[in-house]
């Protein structure tokens, strides 16, 4: 176990391996370490491979306000340079994506590997907005003294689960990351990306997946059959068996 002080936040993170390049570990939302610890045993042979608690999470400090994708990255260029790694390899899942992807965009990268990737938003239509207005014209109601009671089951089934899981600082933090829209950045990420989806992912869908295809200049998808968002572990000796192809020119 390691930890080190950035930018007012006391960061936890793993560590493996003594050479070759150097690998940096990003999970998603409501994740830890702990997700991403089968990557960095599997690659510690070849590479340094920094396993991160990212800010809010596992066993690192809180962010000392809200953040967003900017400040995450500006984060990680903080941690980067604390231990001099430029262009790594960034292995990322879900909203760790959206961290590296903004980070790619803004800094060089060698390669990415991206899994259940965040970051295109999703299109809103009238049933998004009526169950907003119904959300906010029910709060309203509920702030009148009679009502009162029922505030906290409305609170307990809006949102996602993410979104309920959170709170303070992380449930702010949570809004304005989800709020953005990272669709425009792709076509300017030139590093080559590995993207690997899951057939049935509810929460990233493999339709944002083949958009990122699309749109990013060197990336390529791989579709894991009859899998959902945690397909990376669900499949972990398939994933690392990609891996393996994909930095195989690396070791």
């Amino acid at each position: 176990m390691s930890q080190i002080r950035i930018d007012q936040v006391d960061l936890h993170y793993e560590k493996y391996g003594s050479k070759g390049r150097k690998v940096i570990l990003l999970h998603g939302w409501g994740q830890n370490t702990e997700m991403m610890a089968f990557i960095g045993e599997f690659l510690k042979s070849h590479f340094i491979v920094y396993n991160l608690d990212l800010p809010g999470f596992g066993k690192s400090s809180l962010p000392p306000v809200p953040w967003d994708t900017n400040d995450y990255c500006a984060f990680l260029v903080a941690f980067c340079e604390h231990f001099k790694i430029t262009e790594p390899i960034i292995i990322a899942h879900s909203f760790g994506c959206r961290v590296a992807l903004r980070y790619a965009y803004k800094y060089p990268v060698h390669k990415m590997v991206l899994t259940g990737a965040a970051g295109i938003r999703d299109k809103r239509g009238i049933d998004y907005y009526a169950k907003v207005y119904t959300y906010k014209l029910g709060k309203k109601i509920l702030s009148l003294k009679p009502f009162e009671k029922y505030r906290d089951t409305l609170t307990k089934n809006a949102g996602s689960e993410d979104y309920r899981n959170s709170d303070g600082v992380m449930r702010t933090t949570f809004i304005k990351v989800v709020n953005e829209d990272l669709i425009d950045l792709l076509p300017s990420i030139e590093a080559e990306t590995l993207l690997v989806f899951g057939e049935n992912d509810e929460a990233t869908p493999v339709e944002k997946g083949k958009t990122m295809e699309k749109l990013m200049p060197n990336a390529a998808l791989v579709i894991f059959e009859n899998d959902d968002h945690y397909a990376y572990i669900h499949q972990a000796q398939r994933f690392n068996m990609v891996l393996d192809a994909f930095l195989r020119s690396d070791y």
